[in-house]
């Protein structure tokens, strides 16, 4: 069969309006959000359904064209990106929500429903779906759940992987496998939907997600600080979730470089406290039955008096809770405007992040003099966004030909911390031949297992992940 006949069959396969040749359209579904992969391809297919990606994937099985599967183009590793000019096969037109079960407390979606949206289906359902992050407005579940996203609730809610009830994926020789249960407990041989979630698309492609839902929070307190040290973060941490009783839901580490990259290159943006200081946090603790903002308070004032923290605001209002979220949303996007950076996104137990930080930024700086780091992010669980931006005044090529080097400096000092080189953003090409490097050959070995099993002739996402 020639390659003409494979592509009509796949147009045929994906329906009307299904596919595209048109290189505008498929423009920008080739560069990821930093702009550090570009890849190519000739067909986009947009299935509306879960037989059309059936169809799709049975084709290309048979025919050995690889096929690369995208959300909404968020991911920052390049695992959404057809860099050998794949078929690309973009979910966002099945997007429906297929079912709210209050009294359950559960949801089904099809992959392509954007994050936000599932949040705002939960809450006209009178729950609350706990899964947050900066690009919400346009990531979707599929692409959260194939890189087990992260996000800010991590501490109280858990990671996507800890929201799944069940899952509906079809399989790369295009079988679809039906785990789209909303059981709490089903003990009856393995968990096969976590094979999937984080697997980046590289074992089958999800198609539909059962998600679990919680009760509304009707408290909410939240509080910008500022402290002298990660440490004094950290014991601020431990009080805040002792005296709350665990109902800390996101904390989040700010430094003061990091506050003023925002307030120099971010409109409508004010520096929350009169006085500066070298770090900050900002947390926030929800419950849906005890009023906490009297506990928070009595917290920060305690802090105050032992030198935890200097100063202190809470919001009062919505407006105000979303203005110093939004100090916290635009660190990445203020960062681009002070030239190029190297990006880390790592996680250390959560004692470990002061020497993260301590040894991390005195290798670089011997790598790179006057490199300035901005560590940032979700200090709570400990995953801290490790970035250096370019030194004041240097030049952004030679800095970025430094990345591997200050990337491997980095990793090494992470891993001898008991520690992982990527803690919400997956593996994708960025790190796929870096991981082997830290995990066990004994692990490395059973994934690449699990992907010759489930993908012999290796058409899902190849090269992405744990390489084969």
């Amino acid at each position: 069969m020639t390659y003409a006949n494979v592509i009509t069959r796949l147009k045929e396969a994906a329906g009307p309006n299904g596919w595209s040749e048109d290189a505008g359209e498929i423009a920008p579904h080739l560069v990821e959000w930093r702009s550090k992969y570009q890849g190519h391809s000739t067909l986009l297919l947009k299935p509306q359904t879960t037989a059309q990606v059936s169809a799709i994937l049975a084709i290309c099985n048979q025919t050995g064209n690889a096929i690369v599967p995208q959300g909404g183009n968020t991911g920052l590793v390049g695992g959404q990106i057809p860099l050998n000019g794949e078929i690309l096969l973009s979910l966002g037109r099945m997007n429906k929500i297929r079912n709210v079960d209050a009294e359950g407390a559960s949801i089904i979606v099809e992959a392509g429903v954007v994050l936000a949206n599932v949040q705002h289906a939960a809450d006209e359902a009178g729950k609350y779906f706990p899964l947050s992050l900066a690009a919400e407005g346009s990531a979707t579940i599929g692409g959260n759940l194939s890189t087990n996203a992260g996000g800010v609730n991590v501490l109280r809610y858990g990671p996507a992987r800890d929201l799944v009830l069940g899952l509906e994926v079809v399989l790369a020789d295009g079988r679809v496998l039906d785990l789209l249960r909303t059981l709490r407990k089903d003990n009856t041989g393995y968990d096969l939907k976590q094979l999937f979630i984080g697997a980046e698309g590289t074992l089958g492609v999800i198609t539909a997600a059962a998600l679990k839902l919680f009760p509304k929070p009707k408290s909410r307190v939240t509080a910008f600080a500022a402290v002298p040290s990660p440490e004094a973060a950290i014991a601020l941490l431990n009080r805040m979730q002792d005296e709350t009783g665990g109902q800390v839901s996101a904390f989040e580490l700010i430094p003061r470089v990091g506050l003023e990259f925002v307030l120099k290159h971010i409109p409508q943006t004010s520096d929350p406290l009169a006085a500066p200081s070298p770090w900050y946090v900002l947390m926030e603790a929800t419950s849906a039955a005890l009023p906490l903002n009297d506990i928070a308070e009595s917290v920060i004032a305690h802090a105050m008096d032992t030198g935890l923290v200097a100063d202190a605001v809470f919001a009062a209002s919505e407006a105000q809770a979303a203005s110093l979220w939004r100090v916290r949303e635009s660190l990445s996007e203020a960062q681009k405007h002070e030239g190029a950076s190297i990006k880390h996104d790592v996680s250390v137990p959560v004692r470990a992040i002061p020497e993260l930080l301590k040894n991390g930024i005195a290798a670089v700086e011997k790598i790179v003099p006057g490199a300035r780091p901005v560590p940032f992010g979700h200090i709570g669980d400990g995953n801290i966004h490790f970035n250096f931006s370019v030194p004041a005044g240097g030049d952004n090529d030679v800095f970025l030909t430094k990345w591997n080097e200050v990337s491997r400096a980095v990793h090494n000092i992470v891993h001898s911390l008991g520690g992982s080189i990527s803690a919400e953003h997956g593996l994708g090409v960025m790190k796929r031949d870096e991981i082997v490097r830290y995990k066990s050959p004994a692990e490395i070995e059973l994934m690449r297992t699990l992907k010759r099993t489930l993908d012999p002739n290796n058409i899902l996402n190849p090269g992405k992940g744990v390489a084969i």
